[in-house]
């Protein structure tokens, strides 16, 4: 099992469709994140994206829908890269959340006869040594998680931090991604991982890439499939549509 790293850029995945996964195969990106929150995606289909995964070669993380340790443990299980936990709040959340990770110092169910195992083929020390670098991200939306950031980001096993600022936004009680308060918050984010170590990742805009990489971001998640498909074929219509 090939080491992932999470830096560069990818994209949200929330189309259940492997052909999505082989189509931004081509594109050169870093990753994709199976957005399993806030779309559509019951563990077979993410079965499938998977599967698809390995024949595009590229990485998928998958984005949770809670904390727990079987639905962490079911989509690495699956061969994910790693996972993107949301709502990490505290210290005390991502070391449970990385716990739930890990075979090693956690609390990781083992078998070799999932796919992460190679159906049995992997011996089982390398299948614990890969397992156990997959990436866990922990996303920063709250006002509490910017608050308790630098704790965060110093727990044992974070691989990053994904700044989510739509929700970072609500928990503030401001109006929009851009807000100051939202802003500082980002900024706030990316000291914290610089200072432990670990990749400051955060979601936008293709207008923002260069902004936030000026902060010390180097991880971009950067619309998803369907803003991308959308933005393509209005951009078509507007071509067509002029004179």
């Amino acid at each position: 099992m090939p080491t992932f790293e999470f830096d560069g850029m990818g994209t949200f995945i929330k189309t259940d469709s492997p052909q999505v996964v082989e189509v931004l195969g081509t594109c050169a990106l870093d990753f994709a994140v199976v957005d399993a929150e806030h779309a559509p995606f019951d563990l077979v289909t993410i079965d499938r994206m998977m599967l698809a995964s390995r024949a595009a070669a590229l990485p998928l993380l998958v984005r949770v829908p809670d904390h727990r340790n079987e639905t962490i443990l079911r989509v690495l299980d699956m061969g994910a890269a790693g996972v993107v936990v949301p709502r990490v709040d505290t210290p005390e959340d991502a070391r449970a959340v990385v716990a739930a990770a890990r075979y090693v110092g956690g609390r990781r169910g083992i078998s070799p006869s999932p796919r992460n195992g190679g159906y049995g083929s992997i011996p089982l020390a390398e299948m614990i040594a890969a397992s156990d670098r997959s990436a866990v991200v922990c996303q920063i939306e709250s006002g509490a998680a910017v608050a308790s950031v630098d704790e965060i980001a110093a727990v044992p096993g974070v691989a990053g931090l994904l700044v989510g600022r739509l929700d970072l936004s609500l928990s503030l009680g401001v109006s929009g991604v851009r807000h100051p308060q939202v802003m500082a918050g980002v900024e706030r984010t990316v000291a914290a991982a610089r200072r432990a170590g670990v990749v400051a990742a955060v979601a936008c805009g293709p207008a923002e890439i260069a902004e936030m990489a000026a902060m010390g971001v180097t991880c971009f998640v950067v619309g998803s499939d369907q803003s991308l498909l959308a933005s393509a074929a209005s951009a078509l219509r507007g071509r067509l549509a002029a004179p």
